[in-house]
């Protein structure tokens, strides 16, 4: 019976769970014997790569062969050249998850289904570059979940939490951070409303640590610091250590460096600060107070600061509860999807049990829509934004709205799909993630209806038709990645992956 396990690929550190005999899901060690292996590659030759331990320290050194934190680039056209190779941050993480997948098949066997989690702020095109990289390891994926749903997932599974009620996911990790507000009635997980920040993380902490001991050290050694002198992974060291300690002393090039928790946090209260922002904007968004949140639930190992977790308290006006080991608790909850998703028939009879009792419900992360002619305030027609779906709406979902043609002896009809993170009308204020045409025959009036439908998928994929309702004749999109094929240069599968 082949196993299923959930993913989280994340920023700094991933993690890899699967569903024990009882229907538990655990975190499966990898070839160092760690719960979490660093997202790091390093290109060793043209054959082979490092990926892990070994990797993380070249890329904390300054490698020029070495790559880590991609993660953020997922969905771009951003290349990393490796040792005289191009990769794409698709090719990076497939990598990671490859021998993430090769260490737990040494001690689970065969995987059945694998899940991977992804932030819930990730964009459409983000979301298919993380699909694409599983293909690309050779995984059987069929779904991706939303890191805080998944981070939901593990928390409901400890019983002795007695989940009963709404409650704000909280997941700060390395590179992205995540709010989602859910409801739990019993083992039923519904999502009603989820927001993020791309760019926020422990990676940006880290970042200001290293610019307070850029300025203590030219203040003391006069002289300016260099990216080596103070490495990332030094900084990351570094603000562990103050999350236990008031003060540390640290060496750079003989020079000892003092810093205090309270330096650290006032360079990072900005950094806090946006998050909590985001916190009440997104229980606005849900139409809660936040006297209606029961708890909250942490997830990501930046939850470990303190001044995060005071924040928090201070938000929510209680403590938060981080009883999960947060580094692991998306992973865990990522393997009983996988299980709650797969193919039912390959659960044990104890697994089915504590599958089958499981409802998720998950919602839109953005809103979706076409540029269309509408009528303004005066009369006159103007290009607006048309949403379709609507951020927060329950998925999957399909919409289908109609449209008519401007003018006399339209030939063609712009086929956009928008996406925007507010209710947007004007086009300017708006990415526009596909576009293409839809001809139409000449001669006709003005007025000629064309349908779109919007259908958005369990991976919170869309995909698009506009139909010309007279002549049948259909253009069909999808918020796909149409580059990403074509941007991989290298071939990930001539590796021997160590």
């Amino acid at each position: 019976m082949g196993s299923f396990i959930g993913i989280d690929l994340g920023t700094t550190f991933s993690a890899l769970a699967r569903i024990d005999e009882t229907g538990r899901p655990v975190i499966v060690h990898n070839s160092d014997g760690q719960n979490l292996m660093p997202s790091c590659v390093e290109v060793e030759n043209s054959e082979t790569v490092h990926v892990g331990s070994e990797a993380r320290q070249a890329f904390g050194l300054g490698s020029e062969n070495a790559a880590g934190r991609f993660k953020r680039k997922m969905g771009t056209s951003e290349v990393y050249k490796l040792a005289g190779q191009r990769f794409t941050p698709t090719d990076l993480s497939a990598l990671v998850l490859q021998k993430l997948v090769n260490d737990a098949c040494l001690t689970i066997g065969d995987i059945e289904e694998v899940v991977v989690t992804i932030p819930a702020n990730f964009a459409n095109d983000a979301r298919e570059a993380t699909l694409q990289a599983a293909r690309k390891a050779g995984l059987n994926i069929k779904y991706i979940i939303n890191e805080p749903t998944a981070a939901a997932l593990g928390y409901l599974d400890r019983e002795n939490l007695n989940l009963q009620g709404i409650y704000a996911v909280y997941d700060l990790g390395g590179g992205t951070f995540d709010i989602s507000i859910i409801r739990v009635e019993k083992h039923e997980v519904e999502v009603l409303c989820s927001s993020g920040v791309h760019d926020l993380g422990g990676m940006d902490f880290d970042k200001k640590l290293r610019e307070i001991v850029a300025r203590k050290y030219k203040e003391i050694a006069t002289d300016e610091l260099e990216p080596e002198d103070y490495t990332n992974l030094e900084a990351e060291g570094d603000k562990k250590s103050l999350s236990d300690r008031n003060k540390i002393t640290t060496r750079v090039n003989r020079t000892a460096i003092d810093i205090t928790r309270q330096e650290f946090e006032e360079a990072i209260s900005s950094l806090v600060t946006q998050a909590e922002l985001l916190c009440e904007s997104t229980i606005e968004e849900a139409g809660l107070k936040v006297s209606n949140i029961r708890e909250v639930l942490c997830a990501g190992g930046s939850t470990r600061v303190p001044i995060v977790r005071e924040s928090i308290k201070r938000m929510f006006g209680r403590d938060p509860i981080c009883s999960v080991n947060v580094d692991e608790v998306v992973a865990l909850g990522a393997a009983l999807y996988a299980a709650y998703k797969g193919n039912r028939s390959k659960l044990s009879d104890a697994q089915k049990e504590r599958i089958d009792r499981l409802n998720v419900s998950e919602c839109a992360n953005k809103y979706y829509g076409t540029i269309a002619l509408e009528r303004d305030m005066s009369g006159q027609p103007k290009a607006m934004n048309s949403i379709l779906i609507e951020k927060n709406s329950k998925i999957p979902c399909s919409v289908t709205k109609s449209y008519f043609t401007g003018y006399e002896n339209q030939t063609a009809v712009a086929c956009s799909v928008t996406e925007c993170s507010d209710n947007e009308t004007d086009p300017r204020f708006v990415t526009i993630r596909a576009n293409a045409e839809l001809d139409l025959p000449p001669g006709r009036p003005a007025g000629q209806e064309i349908e779109v439908t919007f259908s958005y998928d369990a991976n919170q994929i869309m995909r698009c038709s506009f139909v010309d309702v007279e002549t049948q004749e259909e253009r069909k999109l999808e918020l796909r990645l149409a580059t990403l094929e074509d941007s991989v240069e290298t071939d990930i599968n001539k590796f021997t992956v160590e």
